[in-house]
């Protein structure tokens, strides 16, 4: 199949298209109401970024469908009754701080494109569009309909893509390109729940804890912590001044404080990651509770809720100290994450972010926690737990994928991975997740100055219309 000189002729187009939906902040708000009444169920910027991409598919030649404004689809029609899916999503998690470009800006230097979701999941999207389009361009008709899924709320609840399947047929096979190269053959089951503390009342004059926020969202590393404490003895707070100058100076950690009003406002900076690698991360909530544990407040819930945190959470990315550090051969370690966490005068809350082993399963996890959550009498709310998945590596399509990635990178070595994030594979049954960030390239998803190099853009476009070639030909056999 001649494809490849389509390709080159529509790479400004394609690079253009990517800037235009980069430039729409997606990220998922609540659901609002316009003036004419439709529904947008996860915010305007969501929507506005359904809307747009769509529009780009229509333009292309493409049929498009809007489903109810909880996902679309676009579509390359096929022959023989079957869907051949491509799964992506067009929200995105929190921008963050720190950026050196602007995060919605679209900005192009030294070769990239910066902006969150060029790699998680935007530039993917866009390039299994273009990848469609030069094979349509090149006259090819599949033998399904190769159908490019548009989700909405991947990063959070999944309420649309459920929505999706509940109104669309189910594919019959296919890949979401939401991960990384070679293929993810596995997915480590995956947990999101609250841990929450009522506080007792208080009327001790000394150190008080009013307020606590940290994190954005469950699967990304916090990498911001605000506190505001208040002193009603009226001594001041020059030893929380010192205490936080010498925390400072003995760990290196980004932590200052000024005056509030007749309060004393801390801050401390982390470093964001994707959730599934904390360790590429540094958790601002977590240098927060060890510096506050340095501290003595005179509401003694609110220590006990601290000392929990230090004692059985802390630093620990494997949830050691909590006793659930599972793991097995075929997908290592359990992965633990404190996405967000908020204390006030009432209550202190967690909200925990939790990939398992491909051998257990939520309650393992919850089981093994409870004889601590009882005794430092902490609450647990279930949120959410979407199960592990597998797929054998002599499987058609992880074979096909594989050979397609190999013949186009000459990399020999790199073989199936298992991990910890979760993606649109789990959603529907028969789909992998294949691509799009390369072995060996930074993995800045989730992280500030999220970016894609050009190069890589076109590298991935010409793997995914060789794949998408191969998944949707008469000889390809499920």
């Amino acid at each position: 199949m001649e494809y490849e000189k389509y390709l080159e002729k529509n790479r400004d187009a394609m690079i253009a298209s990517l800037q235009k939906v980069i430039r729409i902040n997606s990220e998922e708000k609540d659901q609002v109401t316009d003036s004419d009444g439709r529904i947008y169920p996860f915010g305007a910027g969501v929507q506005e970024a359904l809307e747009a991409t769509l529009e780009i598919g229509r333009q292309l030649g493409f049929e498009v469908r809007n489903v109810d404004n909880y996902g679309g689809h676009i579509d390359l029609p096929g022959k023989n009754g079957k869907i051949m899916a491509i799964i992506g999503h067009l929200d995105v998690v929190p921008a963050g701080s720190g950026w050196s470009h602007e995060p919605y800006g679209g900005e192009i230097a030294d070769g990239k494109m910066y902006g969150r979701g060029t790699l998680d999941d935007k530039g993917p999207v866009i390039s299994c569009l273009y990848a469609m389009k030069a094979l349509k361009d090149a006259g090819f008709v599949p033998e399904p309909t190769v159908r490019l899924i548009l989700g909405l709320d991947e990063e959070s609840g999944w309420k649309g893509i459920k929505y999706y399947f509940e109104k669309e047929k189910r594919p019959d096979y296919g890949f979401t390109p939401d991960a990384d190269f070679p293929l993810i053959n596995g997915e480590k089951g995956l947990m999101i729940f609250g841990l929450a503390k009522k506080f007792g009342k208080f009327s001790a004059e000394g150190l008080t804890l009013r307020s606590l926020k940290g994190g954005n969202a469950p699967n990304s590393v916090a990498d911001f912590c605000r506190v505001v404490v208040n002193n009603t003895k009226g001594d001041g707070y020059q030893g929380v001044k010192e205490a936080v100058a010498r925390y400072r100076e003995e760990t290196g950690h980004k932590i200052n404080c000024r005056g509030a009003g007749k309060a004393m406002e801390i801050t401390v900076s982390g470093i964001s990651a994707h959730g599934a690698a904390p360790e590429k991360g540094l958790n601002a909530i977590s240098v927060m509770m060890d510096f506050l544990g340095r501290l003595t407040f005179v509401n003694e819930d609110q220590n006990d809720f601290i000392e929990f945190y230090n004692k059985y959470i802390g630093f620990c990315l494997k949830g050691e100290n909590l006793g659930i550090d599972f793991r097995d051969d075929i997908s290592g370690n359990l992965v633990f994450n404190v996405g967000m966490a908020e204390i006030d005068g009432e209550m202190g809350s967690l909200t925990i972010n939790i990939r398992y082993p491909v051998s257990g399963s939520a309650q393992q996890v919850y089981d093994a926690m409870e004889p601590v959550l009882s005794d430092y009498n902490i609450g647990l709310v279930k949120a959410e737990d979407k199960e592990p998945i597998y797929i054998d590596a002599d499987s058609p399509i992880v074979k096909t994928l594989m050979s397609v990635y190999r013949e186009n990178t000459g990399d020999e070595k790199s073989q199936p991975l298992v991990i910890g994030g979760g993606t649109y594979a789990r959603a529907t049954p028969g789909v992998i997740a294949f691509g799009a960030l390369f072995p060996g390239d930074e993995d800045l998803m989730h992280q500030k100055d999220e970016c894609i190099s050009l190069e890589r853009l076109d590298l991935m476009t010409k793997i995914y219309t060789e794949a998408i070639y191969k998944l949707a030909s008469e000889d390809y056999n499920i």
